[in-house]
């Protein structure tokens, strides 16, 4: 005879961490996060030094 398990079955629970507990994956994780946000801050700062890209030069068409 047939069961009565229709459709899908629910994947088992993983085991949560607790949160006091930090692997060496998740602090290399948190440690690249921060030097990206570092880069990024960085080469935000240079880029507002300067003025807007392309402005300064006048086109110059040959006509009078």
């Amino acid at each position: 005879m047939s069961s009565r398990e229709g459709g899908k079955k629910k994947p088992l629970k993983q085991p949560k961490k607790n949160k006091g507990e930090t692997d060496e994956e998740d602090l290399a994780f948190k440690q690249k996060q921060k030097e990206e946000q570092k880069a990024l801050k960085e080469a935000a700062a240079k880029a507002a030094g300067k003025g807007p890209i392309g402005v300064g030069s006048k086109k110059i068409t040959g006509k009078k």
